[in-house]
């Protein structure tokens, strides 16, 4: 049996440039690739300076987290990650779903229903309201019954209807702004088909990597972020409302989590005076 898949090389750098010397605090780096039976890490380097000591754990979520600490003040952090990867995802749709999971609405079994609790409505989020009514628009005339319809509907129509902005600024807007901008970045995207997903009974999760697009290979790029919603037979599927179609072999996930804000790329502190700038560059390009 032939097992195609893609290769991508991908380079993602963080340059911080203070004021003047300052000591650094401890930094989260949430920069490695997951892996599984879709996704295999072929290598995978950190470069950091100042020189740090590292220390690697899973988190809560099971993504890869290393921990840098440093010991010699300095006036620039700069933190480079080289993965190369392979993705054997290349069919998205070449999936199954349980039979009562089919037609919406269903129930996860209760088995399923603790583990998925994190991922499912919060009932006192007032953005809900909001929801309502902007899927009501959604499906003025009628809602799609089957499961999956359902689900690539609403991605559609968050890619086709909201106007897509590059935000350079850290966090993630409320479902609630980026219904009354009718504007958001790929987290905000993201963010919102995640709120109506869980308004509609799905289980679904953040997810932060990276898109390779054959238009922007030679460029410089930033990171990506994506939903993740859980359905029996087929598991965690990936939704990209940024681009309107499913995840698959170009998307290369790095962490996941129930909320946006906790896996932050890089984060951390320093010491020292105030005043620092952040650039970013991210390079995803396919190898033979």
């Amino acid at each position: 049996m032939l097992h195609y898949m893609k290769r991508f090389r991908v380079v993602h750098q963080t340059t911080y440039e203070y004021s003047d010397d300052v000591q650094l605090d401890a930094h989260t780096l949430r920069l490695r690739p997951r892996e599984g039976h879709d996704q295999h890490l072929e290598s995978s380097t950190l470069t950091i300076s100042p020189n740090a000591e590292l220390k690697w754990h899973r988190d809560v979520e099971s993504n890869s987290v290393a921990i840098a600490r440093f010991s010699e003040a300095s006036h620039r952090l700069h933190i480079e990650s080289d993965s190369i990867v392979q993705k054997f995802d290349v069919l998205p749709q070449d999936f199954l779903i349980e039979d009562y999971a089919v037609n919406y609405p269903f129930c996860y079994p209760s088995e399923d229903a603790i583990t998925l609790a994190p991922y499912l409505r919060n009932n006192t989020d007032e953005d809900y309201i909001l929801i309502k009514n902007w899927l009501n628009n959604a499906w003025a005339t009628r809602q799609p019954n089957q499961t999956f319809k359902l689900l690539l509907s609403m991605n559609q129509y968050i890619y086709q209807t909201l106007q897509y902005i590059k935000r350079d600024e850290e966090g993630v807007q409320s479902s609630s702004a980026t219904l009354s901008k009718n504007a958001g970045s790929c987290r905000d995207y993201a963010n919102l088909f995640i709120d109506a997903a869980r308004y509609l009974g799905f289980a679904a999760r953040f997810v932060s990597g990276y898109v390779h697009t054959e238009d922007e290979h030679h460029l410089s790029g930033t990171t990506h972020a994506w939903a993740e919603v859980f359905i029996p037979g087929a598991g965690w599927k990936g939704f990209d409302p940024t681009h309107g179609g499913l995840v698959g072999a170009n998307h290369i996930a790095v962490a996941v989590s129930r909320l946006p804000e906790l896996v932050p790329a890089v984060s951390g502190a320093f010491w020292g005076l105030p005043g620092s700038s952040l650039k970013v560059d991210v390079w995803v390009t396919e190898i033979g």
